[in-house]
C-alpha cells in the first residue's frame, strides 16, 4: 500500500492518544497520531517520523502520522496500514481465492476479513505489530480484551466447519521471531496458545516500510 504528499518531520510531544505534536519545516504542528496503542518506545522526544499531510483543507490537523525510525529501523504505525496491506496478500496466502470480503460479522463479532478459496471458508483477524525487543516482534502493546474474545470467536468459527486463521502483520524488517506479549497481557497470550491447539492458522509476516509504502514481504518464526 503506498501514501502520498508524505513529509519529515521531527517528533516533539503527545499529549494524549490521539495527537502529536511534530517540528515540520520549523514549525510546530498538531498532528493526528493513526494508531491509538501506547508506541511509547517508538514516539520518543527527537525521533524522525513522517507524515501524511491531508488533503481536506478543513480539517482541525493537517498531517497524519504514518512511520517513525527506532535506531535505523523504520516503522510503520499507521494502524490502517495492515489490513490494506493483507487484503493485497490475501490471494498469495490462499491458493484459488474467490472472495475477499472484509468486516465480515460471524456470531456476535466482526472479523477483518472472511475467505473464499475453492472450498475453504476462511476467517481471518489481522493483528499490526508495532512492537519489537531484540529482534523479537510482540503483540500486544497494551491488554486487549478485544483482541482475546477475537481468538476465542475463531475458535468457535472451527467448531462450526469453518477455517479460521490470526495473520500479524509485522509493520517492520529486522526481526526473527513474533511472540505473543505475556509480559503485557497473559490472557492474551494463553488465548494464542489454545486458539492455536485448536486449528487457528497463526502467521506472522514482515513488511518492507518505506516514508510512502508499506508492503508485505517475509514469514516470520512464530513461537507460541
Amino acid at each position: 500500500m503506498k501514501y502520498n504528499n508524505i513529509v519529515e518531520g521531527i517528533f516533539l510531544a503527545r499529549p494524549n492518544r490521539f495527537i502529536a505534536h511534530v517540528e515540520i519545516n520549523g514549525a510546530v504542528e498538531v498532528c493526528h497520531v493513526k494508531n491509538t496503542g501506547r508506541c511509547a518506545e517508538l514516539l520518543i522526544p527527537g525521533a524522525r517520523v513522517y507524515l501524511q499531510r491531508s488533503d481536506n483543507p478543513t480539517r482541525k490537523t493537517k498531517y497524519d502520522l504514518i512511520a517513525v525510525y527506532k535506531d535505523d529501523v523504520l516503522i510503520n504505525m499507521d494502524s490502517q496500514a495492515p489490513n490494506k496491506a493483507a487484503a493485497e496478500f490475501i490471494p498469495q496466502m490462499f491458493e484459488g481465492v474467490t472472495l475477499v470480503k472484509p468486516e465480515a460479522k460471524h456470531g456476535d463479532s466482526r472479523y477483518d476479513f472472511y475467505i473464499e478459496a475453492g472450498e475453504r471458508k476462511i476467517y481471518m483477524e489481522v493483528k499490526g505489530v508495532t512492537l519489537e525487543e531484540n529482534g523479537i516482534a510482540m503483540f500486544p502493546d497494551a491488554p486487549t480484551e478485544r483482541g482475546v474474545k477475537h481468538l476465542n470467536g475463531l475458535v468457535s468459527c472451527i467448531d462450526e466447519g469453518f477455517e479460521a486463521a490470526v495473520l500479524f502483520v509485522i509493520q517492520m524488517k529486522g526481526v526473527h521471531e513474533f511472540r505473543a506479549n505475556v509480559r503485557t497481557h497473559l490472557e492474551f497470550g494463553e488465548a494464542l496458545r489454545r486458539a492455536a491447539e485448536e486449528g487457528v492458522q497463526i502467521y506472522a509476516i514482515d513488511c518492507r516500510v518505506t516514508p510512502d509504502e508499506m508492503t508485505i514481504d517475509k514469514p516470520v518464526v512464530v513461537c507460541i
